[in-house]
């Protein structure tokens, strides 16, 4: 049965030069504000251990605007600086609820560089968006349609490190159909010599986009570290860097989208190890490699997919012993080194180490989905050390 999804539809765009500037004046009224408010509410609970709210913020802008100083502010549409605050807002109720650090100042030359606009600051009609202070529609490559009488409830223009422009538009899809139900279940072990190994003994190879442009990305470094600072030269070598960044970023992308979309297609039951990506990434010689798997966004994609087409994702906690169980017999292995691929277990069968950790993995994630419980990954051991992933071959990225 069809189900009602918010989903973003994001498009490249080519903006006139007039656009171009409006939009990166834009830009940067959305980073002062945003540090501003940061600052203000910063200092109040500094000196006065006052909480400063979303409302107290849009009146300290309209008092901000009726200044001399910043009078620039009204130039621009007023729509995405007040989204500026109630992501401000977002990021403090995220902070206080603990589920992220303290909201951090935008830097001018780091920070992602966007605008939001609400259905008040765009006109989107016959296939044409025109946002607020533009005389003339953006012009949009639409690589793929909106969902038919699809209306965006907002607009979010972004320029990446390379130069390029986007717009996302967030709408309400309403053909999202769950898949099919089967009875298929795989478990997914995740790695550095193969991206994904699969319960069925399938391998999925690493295609380490990182690696391929590694040498053609230092050079490009190089080139642009010795670059006067603030010349032109040097904003074109770094625009050469931020390409070659975009173009590593958008191939693993997409291999990710192709992999889980596969998964979820498949298969009713995916399971999956809860893997810590921030402490693995503190081994130095396994971070790169490890940035370059990006498991994280294996598993967010992954996540949600399996929520829009009626797919079940199970968690198993990291300290659970795939590699050292056999999955025929059910012996613990007391040591496992990580140099060892392969080994024979005393009832005869000889395992990879790989298939085996994710036949382990989806045999677990059956057992607990068959009692109705819910895997709830353990973030230490026992003893208060730090969690850390053990399948891991110490092997050089």
């Amino acid at each position: 049965m069809p189900t009602h999804v918010k989903r973003a539809f994001k498009y490249r765009f080519y903006p006139t030069d007039a656009q171009a500037a409006e939009l990166s004046r834009t830009f940067g009224c959305v980073r002062k504000v945003y540090n501003m408010a940061l600052a203000a509410r910063t200092q109040a609970w500094t000196l006065r251990a006052e909480r400063v709210n979303y409302n107290a913020t849009s009146a300290m802008l309209t008092a901000w605007k009726k200044t001399e100083e910043l009078a620039y502010l009204n130039d621009v549409s007023s729509v995405p600086l007040q989204q500026a605050l109630r992501h401000l807002q977002m990021a403090f109720t995220n902070f206080f609820g603990k589920q992220a650090k303290y909201p951090r100042f935008k830097s001018r030359k780091k920070s992602r560089k966007s605008a939001e606009y609400t259905s008040s600051a765009f006109r989107f009609r016959d296939g044409e968006l025109t946002l607020a202070k533009t005389a003339e529609p953006l012009n949009i490559v639409w690589s793929r349609p909106l969902p038919e009488g699809a209306q965006p409830s907002t607009v979010t223009v972004s320029q990446d490190a390379a130069g390029r422009w986007f717009v996302s538009l967030l709408v309400e899809d309403p053909g999202v159909k769950a898949f099919p139900a089967t009875d298929a279940a795989v478990g997914v072990d995740a790695g550095l010599d193969h991206l994904l190994t699969l319960s069925t003994g399938e391998k999925v190879a690493n295609p380490r986009h990182e690696r391929r442009e590694r040498a053609r990305l230092a050079r490009a470094q190089r080139e642009l570290a010795r670059k006067a600072k603030g010349s032109a030269n040097r904003e074109k070598a770094r625009r050469r860097v931020a390409r070659i960044h975009a173009r590593i970023a958008d191939r693993r992308r997409d291999t990710l989208h192709k992999l889980t979309t596969r998964l979820v297609r498949e298969n009713q039951t995916i399971v999956i190890e809860d893997l810590t990506v921030r402490n693995l990434l503190k081994n130095g010689r396994l971070a790169r490699a490890i940035s370059d798997a990006a498991w994280s966004d294996f598993r967010s994609t992954l996540e949600y997919k399996a929520r829009w087409y009626g797919r079940e994702v199970i968690v198993v906690d990291r300290w659970f012993p795939s590699s050292r169980l056999c999955s025929n017999c059910g012996s613990l292995q007391d040591k496992m080194p990580l140099h060892i691929r392969t080994w024979t277990c005393g009832c005869g069968v000889t395992h990879d180490r790989d298939v085996n950790a994710a036949r382990n993995l989806r045999a677990a994630g059956l057992a607990v989905s068959a009692c109705g419980a819910g895997v709830r990954p353990q973030r230490s051991t026992p003893g208060g050390q730090p969690a850390m992933k053990q399948e891991t071959p110490r092997r050089k990225p």
